[in-house]
């Protein structure tokens, strides 16, 4: 199957806050930095303060919610 419709969405909101909900339920929020073909890129702040880069691929992204700023 073909993944074109979601990377373009992720490309669209490329540096903007994003909260994405993957089909095995994990929720993973932060600002996109990277999209491929294959998997996009997000970096995350935790409670310390702390950045840190979370690697969805994109078969496995079951929705995209873009966060307000």
């Amino acid at each position: 199957m073909n993944y074109q419709h979601i990377e373009n969405l992720l490309i669209r909101y490329r540096g903007d806050a994003v909260t994405v909900k993957t089909i095995s339920g994990g929720i993973y929020e932060g600002v996109i930095s990277e999209v491929t073909n294959d998997y996009v890129a997000m970096k995350t702040t935790d409670t310390v303060g702390e950045n840190d880069v979370v690697i969805v691929l994109l078969h496995a992204v079951e929705s995209v919610l873009p966060q307000r700023t």
